[in-house]
């Protein structure tokens, strides 16, 4: 089997979250390695609008079930 080897640990998803917080003075590769290095603040920032979104999504729920049931 001497096939493509793929990353099973999300890897591939995370090159986006790098890709938007990549700075061209950084030279930090965070793929080098046998785990991937993100800088927390750079997670953090990457996460926000996820974050509010989801709130965003629980408060137009508890709106739409106040309206549809009453409570």
């Amino acid at each position: 089997m001497g096939g493509k080897r793929t990353e099973a640990c999300g890897r591939c998803g995370v090159s986006s979250v790098v890709d938007a917080t990549d700075d061209e003075s950084d030279e930090r590769d965070p793929f080098g390695g046998e785990r991937i290095e993100v800088d927390e603040r750079e997670a953090r920032a990457a996460m926000r609008p996820q974050i509010a979104a989801g709130r965003l999504k629980r408060r137009l729920d508890e709106i739409a079930t106040r309206l549809t049931y009453g409570r």
